[in-house]
């Protein structure tokens, strides 16, 4: 019972969800809990090179937790390097190139999302990957919350009886950057370099909907730049040139309709920044990053519209929470967990490159479908 250990090359951690998210609450959390236990009772241990263009930040970083190598070279660390594994959470840009080079250098490629700027770009990766044999995987990391965990086990229980629809709603007011800093980075806001809340969030959209639901076959939006001015990192005015905000409705398999509203110009009045309630026959569900509540059809009020008298029924306090009854790791470090084993088992990642480009094929469906003022369907029949 011998332990295992994968040496780790993660390019684009200075960035504050790669550093955050990916090296420390997921990777430098595996290596200081022991590991991802095996079946035998070995376990697999894992080592972190850090990868980046901005010297100064990786030798603080790598100093800071304990992390024996950095560099700026990635090149000669593909070519050189024992790693098995490399994991890109760089601007979207940049991404493209280096998981190309990684695969051709016969890394195990996991990364972020959207995995490239455009569907061929997507696909380019997918086939590369395909002949090289690596496994590979994409961050499907909402999948693994709390809240959309118990809401799959309620789909998988039968609770809703037949779906009937889904609404989302997700967003915050991001500040502009004059009155108090922005809480995103600038490119963001920035189409030529990769911006955009369609290219983001159309990609995670996609995930929740084809795993929990359904997979996606039309998409009707509107994408639009409600701030056309903010203010970088510097203090310095641009134009924001991506969307800051998209309204869709998506038709699903089995007839299910999804709608769901995406923005960084929106002030929240919910519980948590994402919510989906979701509506069927037999019940209905609001979840959200965390916590999910229920009310049964057993359970269901009967109001009644009256506008001449004012509503004195608490609907919220009507839905009952659905308690913690079971261990929630972190979201990002769950699939990293689970992706170490797919490669230390030479199995394939679920949610892979081809899963990605299906998000790329929405987001770029939902821009159209903005641009011309119509309902686009999706191809069907193609894993990709």
């Amino acid at each position: 019972m011998t332990d295992r250990t994968y040496r780790i090359l993660m390019n684009g951690v200075t960035g504050r969800m790669g550093y955050r998210q990916h090296l420390l609450r997921s990777v430098l959390a595996i290596r200081d809990d022991g590991g991802v236990p095996l079946a035998d009772g070995s376990r697999i241990q894992v080592e972190p090179v850090l990868v980046g263009r901005n010297a100064e930040k990786l030798a603080r970083i790598a100093a800071q937790h304990d992390i024996a190598e950095w560099s700026t070279d990635l090149d000669a660390l593909l070519a050189e390097d024992a790693a098995e594994i490399y994991f890109d959470t760089q601007v979207t840009s940049e991404r493209r190139k280096a998981v190309l080079k990684a695969v051709a250098a016969g890394k195990h490629v996991y990364a972020e999302k959207p995995v490239a700027e455009t569907v061929a770009e997507g696909e380019e990766l997918v086939t590369a990957a395909e002949d090289a044999g690596v496994v590979n995987g994409v961050v499907h990391d909402k999948i693994f919350l709390p809240g959309l965990q118990k809401l799959k086990r309620l789909v998988d229980a039968g609770f809703f009886g037949r779906i009937l629809s889904v609404r989302g709603e997700f967003g915050y007011w991001v500040f502009e950057g004059d009155l108090l800093p922005a809480q995103r980075p600038s490119w963001n806001y920035r189409a030529e370099d990769g911006g955009g809340v369609v290219l983001d969030m159309f990609c995670h959209w996609n995930y929740v909907l084809e795993n929990i639901f359904g997979r996606v076959r039309a998409v009707t939006a509107k994408a639009i730049t409600h701030i056309p001015q903010r203010w970088d990192e510097n203090g310095q005015r641009y134009d924001a040139t991506a969307d800051d905000a998209a309204y869709a409705i998506f038709e699903l398999d089995g007839g299910i309709i999804a709608q769901i509203n995406s923005s960084w110009a929106v002030r929240v009045e919910r519980k948590e920044l994402l919510e989906f309630q979701v509506d069927g026959t037999h019940g209905s569900a609001v979840a959200g990053l965390f916590g999910c509540r229920i009310q049964p059809r057993v359970r269901t009020p009967r109001p009644s519209w009256n506008p001449d008298l004012p509503t004195t029924e608490d609907f919220r306090g009507q839905w009952d929470e659905i308690p913690d009854n079971a261990e929630f790791h972190n979201g990002f470090r769950a699939q990293w967990e689970r992706f170490l084993l797919d490669v230390h088992h030479g199995r394939p990642h679920p949610y892979d490159l081809a899963a990605g480009v299906r998000g790329l094929r929405l987001a770029a469906a939902g821009l159209t479908s903005s641009a011309e003022g119509r309902r686009i369907e999706l191809p069907t029949g193609c894993p990709a």
